[in-house]
């Protein structure tokens, strides 16, 4: 079979097209939660100053351990989109490649 017939078989298969827009879905989703989550921070910082800088103890702002969650949240979005890819994209990709033979 030559390359390129192979490649449009790949691009038609049902299951490539279900995997392509799984990856989709999951990556958008996680992008704009993390520009959420970013941008949030950025904004508190641009807009609300006072606020991040109101004391939680004797040294300790509330901007601190929001800068920390911001961070923290970044690991969980990295970690979900880890646990997906193990748990359900490489399982349809092994599907898609055992159906075009590799």
């Amino acid at each position: 079979m030559s390359n390129k017939k192979k490649k449009l078989e790949i691009l038609n298969d049902i299951d490539f097209k279900k995997l392509r827009v799984h990856k989709s879905f999951i990556t958008i989703v996680l992008t704009i939660l993390t520009l959420i989550v970013y941008y949030g921070f950025i904004s508190l910082i641009a807009f609300n100053k006072p606020f991040l800088a109101s004391k939680i103890t004797q040294t300790i702002t509330i901007g601190i351990p929001i800068g920390i969650g911001v961070i923290v949240l970044s690991w969980v979005f990295t970690g979900i989109y880890v646990w997906w890819a193990n748990k359900k994209y490489d399982h349809m990709v092994n599907k898609v490649k055992e159906k075009i033979g590799e």
